[in-house]
């Protein structure tokens, strides 16, 4: 009896001190809460409570100076006063003193591709590119990958993909298009197991098992979102006339960019975007389709298409709008010949029609800014022929939105705040993620770290993380606004260069 009562008393010492560990601390102190080891992958910190201190702060009431709290993936509390940190250990702050600290970029319209083409892009390239970048959650898009996310099946797809793969939160958008616009059963299950909302064109894809929708196919959807109350996202562009658009009108040259650019005319954009207000009008409170909502992808028209959307909002329809940086940073006099980097649709206009986009999103009119992440492999981009009627188009840039949209968008006025309300809130309203968006008590810690000032040539000796950087219109500009750190749901998963051991994102899926 005497050697097991010897044997247990050690064991029970521990405990004992333990406990009284654990009761007589000092409840304000800070824990130093260490992850397991799976856990440490995720990050590259050693700790999950900390604190981010700066100079410069953008929340939701302005840019501070002060500091965030934060404790296992969420904001907890925000203090103003640089420097003021509670009673938190030196070890467990962050302290960037005249750096950047903004809510993570939400880029609502990305082609990642995968599964069935991920020699195109896929989840791993792309969101570790998304990280470098200050991107902390995208929406997949539901084509460019095989097959069309179009069912709850495909979407199954989409998340087995995912697996181990993604370094920031992920939300996926499902397809509108003939065969379950008119087939309740399937595009109620689409809904139904996660998708943020629905995807059409009003155009040919390119993609064969996407086809277009008419205005009738709209109808129907919406129908059905109304019940859900989630978006359609459409490509608003129709062929106005029966001409082949990949026929050069007049003997145009094919590797000059103005014969791309007028087989594609402006009058698409209205033409399509007539029939949408034209529908849009009973998403109104009260109206048939109450609870629907239409969203306008990449705008390229600042004229007669954005009017068009300004009326429709203001007799209260439920519709928005975004445009890209690449209309935004590039004009078509400036494109040279054959350079099938630059080739998108809708295309990049003149000079005078950027003038008026920016315009418009600094009086509000456009409400939010996507990247239209679209790549492809560089045989199908034919760089080498410079044929802009057969090459694929897209263009690659989802790592540099926040250096492009800055640096383009300071010459006309914009401000820290008016990029994050664009890059972040917005985008974060349209796609319903009310955890993300804002750097607020409650909110998950999605957070870019950057510098608004530094300079570099986006060059080969800049890190890239795309699948195929050759193909992005922005290599070789110099652009202003480095990204430092990039944290996701408080994992740090981006620092200078280095992304975390492991892809820890999440995937995100509409209740």
């Amino acid at each position: 009896m005497d050697s097991v009562v010897w044997r247990v008393l050690p064991l029970l010492a521990i405990i004992v001190s333990f406990l009284i560990f654990f009761y007589l601390k000092d409840p304000n102190t800070p824990q130093l809460l260490i992850k397991s080891s799976k856990d440490d992958e995720c990050t590259l910190l050693p700790y999950d409570h900390y604190w981010i201190s700066s100079n410069r702060i953008v929340t939701p009431q302005g840019i501070i100076s002060g500091s965030v709290e934060i404790n296992e993936g969420k904001i907890i509390s925000i203090v103003e006063g640089y420097g003021k940190k509670g009673s938190s250990k030196p070890e467990q702050v962050i302290d960037y003193g005249e750096a950047v600290v903004m809510p993570g970029l939400i880029d609502v319209h990305v082609h990642l591709d995968e599964p069935g083409r991920t020699d195109w892009e896929g989840f791993l390239t792309g969101t570790r590119a998304a990280a470098a970048g200050g991107v902390t959650t995208v929406v997949d898009m539901p084509l460019n990958n095989h097959p069309s996310t179009v069912s709850k099946e495909t979407l199954g797809l989409k998340l087995d993909a995912t697996e181990n793969k993604i370094y920031v939160d992920v939300g996926f958008w499902g397809g509108l298009v003939p065969e379950n616009a008119h087939n309740t059963t399937i595009l109620e299950g689409l809904l139904s197991a996660g998708v943020l909302g629905l995807k059409s064109f009003m155009c040919p894809s390119g993609i064969n098992d996407f086809p277009m929708t008419t205005i009738d196919h709209i109808k129907e959807g919406l129908s059905v979102l109304a019940k859900y109350r989630r978006p359609l996202l459409v490509h608003s562009e129709i062929e106005i006339d029966s001409k082949n658009h990949l026929e050069p009108k007049d003997n145009g040259d094919p590797h000059v960019y103005s014969t791309y650019l007028n087989t594609r005319p402006p009058s698409w954009e209205q033409g399509a975007i007539e029939e949408l207000v034209g529908v849009t009008k009973d998403t109104i409170i009260g109206g048939p389709l109450e609870g629907a909502h239409v969203h306008i992808v990449h705008l390229s028209d600042s004229s007669a298409s954005l009017d068009l959307i300004k009326k429709a909002k203001s007799r209260g329809d439920s519709v928005s709008v975004e445009t890209c940086p690449h209309y935004l940073a590039f004009s078509s006099d400036e494109i040279p010949n054959g350079d099938t980097r630059f080739k998108c649709s809708p295309p990049i206009r003149d000079a005078f029609n950027k003038e008026k986009l920016w315009e418009a999103i600094l009086e509000g009119h456009i409400d939010l800014l996507s990247s239209d992440h679209s790549p492809t492999v560089p045989e199908l981009k034919l760089l080498a022929e410079g044929d802009f009627l057969r090459a694929w188009g897209g263009i690659s840039s989802l790592q540099f939105n926040l250096p492009v949209t800055w640096s383009y968008g300071k010459k006309y006025g914009a401000t820290l705040e008016q990029l994050s309300l664009l890059w972040s809130k917005k985008p974060a309203t349209l796609a319903r993620l009310e955890s993300k968006g804002a750097i607020a008590v409650g909110n998950h810690a999605d957070i870019v770290v950057w510098q608004p000032e530094v300079e570099f040539e986006l060059n080969d000796d800049y890190p890239v993380f795309l699948k195929h950087p050759s193909l992005s219109a922005y290599m070789g500009r110099r652009l202003s606004g480095k990204v430092l750190d990039t944290f996701v749901r408080g994992n740090l998963v981006f620092r200078d260069g280095k992304h975390a051991p492991a892809a820890c994102g999440v995937p995100i899926l509409a209740k």
